[in-house]
């Protein structure tokens, strides 16, 4: 039998050539179940690309992007005075963004958007390892992919997210150009503060246009997409700052900026614009007369279009109104008794408890523009140490210390005293001196608008829009006072009353079975009676008796048509004698368009405040056009508003409104004061051909305001004030005499009733024959009646939407 060699024997099971084979088999089989995979994967991704795509969102309409953008009304002059909506934003085109913005965007973004189809495997497959951690936190969008995240889809962080991300991805680059989603990106991004879009933002953080921020501000701006929070450099400046550096490094990586740039940009300084700066004109109660105009015509849309709504306000005239009010009511609350802090706190002696404890207090209880708030360390009669939220103690002294020395008094009440942990109001002077001040509870009104066309040039509705959102000029329903004889004497003149008729200022009484009612015995402001006057002086001395003796010649039922002739409700104006005294109830808009008659000649023109609403691309949906008063626009005949202003013009000279002249130093100034029963209301309501403006000053809740307190000292200083900026450069205007009037003697008439032809004498011999109209004229004691308290106060009857302009 043959010996058995080597090369016959059988390999031995766990030999090499087995292994190999067994190696051989298995790989064949992983790359087998690899492929099957692959394909069942596949299948799978055909599959659901198949169901889901369909049901992607159309995004066709980013095609013409059109995002939430808010609603601005501007003044006329483009100044910004509101801004209304969710978000704040101000779309611009791709092709007015800086590039240096946009590069910044890229560098950190996404540097290869313009290459990609829009998404970056590399960065998703990184990502996706990563995730298959723990937080799943990593993530490689692009902007595109953020473009579909942001519109479409929530922020929720899963994989069936991602997937309609990505397809939604693919949908976008397949319709849109680059530009275009870049566009989309700039300005749909969130940004924090409220901003979205690196216009908006730029305005936010620097207070500039996005086309002149700098390399570094870009950079800063750019770092804000990943975490507005986190990386906004006003609450968190170390982590933007940061952020920054890393940017500006990444734009030089990328060829954007040169390396000297990128070392001028590393080295400037960043002005940013604080959070609480306001808008420079203070148009608070007008913005919100336009906010609810847009939303009355155009509904919930009006905070997402984009309308940008301008007005007639001029904005240096609107700033001057502000002031003047503010200065008025504050000049008041100097006058009244000291009322005490606004809230006490304890000082705890730990200095970091104390300093909490300050900035909680003076964050509940913020500044009121000039009105500051502040906490008290130390007080004595003599001096008071205070705080503020900047940590530096200051001293107020002397003449400061007078408006509460009352509470300054050992002899104070708990709650008047001012002691350490009181938190009060100072005013900083203009030499850096302070004063101790208090919040009105006074409130006022001012208005001004153009006599030839309505249009509103100036408009405050209250002291503090904040604290009182009630507009007066429009809602507060008050007496007019004497202010409102002018329109009593207008129909006078119709009826054969001149300028020279002399009128008895003698005492009147009526009787209760005259009256209907309770007897009535009304008074002249200063209590005397000078007997026989020319209607011109007792106009100018708003003498009450000659009111009310003029009131009868005409008759109360005619002027109570006569009054709506300017705009007057004549269910306002009961037809009593009271109504010479202004006892019904008006508007300070009101009294301001019923005085532009005589100012524009005899034309009765609708307040206006809206002059043009236009979409965010420019789309006129509407546009005023000023024009002159048409004649059926007449109220009254000129000649009537001539004598008028002619009588009116009296008053500003040598009447109860003289200092209007004295110190705006020009003779082209009309106007009449008022004061009511109680001095309850002062008002001045005057103008000069090209403006007229009302001013009022009272309590919400009608009280007296003092006993020394009138139309003359509380609201003429008010419209003088205005008066001052509104007439800079205006030349003088003096009204020329209309067909119909004769000057004789160095008086006016009208023709038919000149001299020895008009009404001779009113009162002068017997009493006035004859009773007043039925009714309850209460007392008066001042220079007004009272016919009882005037309607409640509401809604101006007038639709919003008639502030359109005509």
């Amino acid at each position: 039998m043959a010996q058995e060699t080597d090369a016959s024997r059988p390999e031995h099971p766990t030999g090499a050539p087995l292994v190999l084979r067994w190696i051989g088999t298995g790989l064949a089989t992983l790359a087998g179940l690899a492929v099957a995979s692959t394909l069942a994967l596949l299948m799978g991704v055909g599959l659901a690309l198949a169901v889901a795509y369909p049901n992607l969102p159309d995004v066709a309409d980013l095609a013409d992007y059109r995002p939430k953008l808010p609603l601005r009304v501007l003044t006329a002059d483009g100044q910004l005075i509101g801004e209304f909506g969710e978000e704040r934003r101000n779309l611009l085109s791709i092709k007015d963004i800086p590039d240096v913005m946009k590069n910044a965007v890229l560098a950190i973004e996404d540097s290869r958007f313009f290459e990609h189809s829009g998404v970056d495997y590399r960065g998703m497959l990184r990502a996706a390892l990563a995730n298959l951690g723990q937080a799943k936190s990593q993530g490689a969008s692009t902007i595109t992919m953020q473009v579909a995240r942001n519109v479409y889809l929530s922020a929720e962080k899963s994989y069936t997210r991602k997937i309609y991300e990505v397809l939604l991805t693919f949908k976008l680059e397949h319709l849109l150009t680059k530009e275009q989603i870049l566009e989309i990106y700039m300005n749909q991004i969130f940004l924090g503060q409220r901003a979205y879009g690196f216009s908006t933002a730029a305005q936010t953080y620097f207070g500039k246009q996005l086309k002149d921020v700098t390399i570094a501000e870009a950079a800063m701006l750019a770092g804000l997409p990943k975490a507005p929070s986190a990386y906004n450099p006003i609450s968190n400046p170390k982590r933007a700052r940061t952020r920054q550096l890393y940017i500006i490094d990444r734009m030089l990586e990328n060829g954007f900026i040169t390396a000297d740039e990128a070392q001028q940009a590393k080295a400037e300084e960043l002005k940013l614009r604080p959070m609480h700066v306001q808008l420079k004109v203070h148009a608070e109660y007008v913005a919100e007369m336009v906010r609810q105009a847009m939303v009355q015509q155009y509904g919930e849309e009006a905070y997402t279009r984009g309308l940008v709504v301008t007005t007639s306000l001029k904005a240096n005239e609107q700033e001057a109104a502000y002031r003047a009010l503010r200065q008025g009511i504050l000049d008041y609350e100097r006058r009244q008794a000291y009322r005490g802090p606004e809230q006490f706190i304890n000082l705890p002696e730990d200095k970091a408890a104390q300093a909490d404890a300050i900035d909680d207090a003076l964050n509940e209880r913020p500044d009121n523009d000039d009105l500051l708030s502040a906490v008290v360390l130390s007080a004595s009669p003599r001096k008071v140490v205070a705080i503020r939220q900047d940590g530096d103690p200051f001293e107020i002294t002397g003449e400061g210390l007078r408006p509460a020395a009352s509470g300054l008094s050992e002899r104070a009440a708990p709650n008047i005293r001012i002691r350490p942990g009181a938190v009060i109001r100072v005013v900083k002077g203009s030499n850096n001196s302070w004063r101790i001040s208090q919040l009105p509870e006074v409130e006022s009104a001012f208005v001004a608008l153009d006599p030839r066309n309505g249009a509103i040039r100036a408009l405050v509705g209250g002291f503090d829009f904040q604290k009182n959102k009630f507009n007066h000029v429009t809602q507060a329903w008050r007496q007019p006072g004497s202010s409102f004889k002018p329109f009593v004497y207008s129909a006078a003149l119709e009826k054969g009353v001149t300028p020279a008729t002399v009128v008895n200022d003698a005492p009147l009484f009526y009787s209760a079975a005259e009256t209907g009612g309770k007897p009535w015995e009304p008074k002249n402001y200063d209590g005397q009676f000078e007997g026989p006057m020319s209607v011109r002086r007792a106009l100018a001395r708003s003498k009450n008796m000659v009111s009310i003796r003029v009131l009868q010649l005409v008759g109360t039922q005619s002027a109570q048509e006569w009054v709506t002739r300017f705009g007057f409700e004549a269910d306002k104006h009961p037809p009593y004698l009271t109504m010479a005294l202004g006892a019904g109830a008006v508007t300070p808009l009101q009294m301001a368009a019923g005085y532009a008659v005589f100012a524009n000649g005899g034309y009765r023109v609708a307040p206006s405040l809206i002059t043009k609403v236009v979409e965010h691309k420019g789309r006129v949906l509407y546009e005023s056009q000023s024009e002159a008063p048409a004649e059926s626009q007449r109220a009254i005949e000129p000649r009537n508003a001539f004598v008028m202003s002619n009588l009116l013009q009296e008053i500003t000279r040598s009447g109860t409104a003289a200092r209007a002249q004295a110190v705006l130093k020009r003779p082209d100034l009309y106007g009449k004061t008022g004061t009511t029963n109680d001095s309850m209301d002062a008002w001045f309501v005057g103008y000069q051909p090209t403006v007229v403006a009302a001013a009022w000053v009272g309590y919400d809740t009608p009280r007296n305001l003092g006993s020394r307190e009138t139309g003359g000292g509380l609201s003429l200083p008010i419209w003088i004030s205005y008066m001052t900026e509104a007439l800079k450069g205006v030349p003088v205007a003096e009204i020329e005499p209309p067909p119909g009037v004769i000057h004789v003697g160095n008086e006016w008439y009208y023709e038919e009733y000149g001299p020895g032809r008009g009404v001779r004498g009113l009162g002068l011999n017997d009493p006035w024959p004859g009773s007043p109209s039925a009714g309850d004229p209460a007392s008066g004691d001042q220079d007004t009646g009272d016919a009882g308290k005037p309607p409640a106060e509401g809604e101006d009857r007038r639709s919003i939407l008639d502030l359109f302009r005509n």
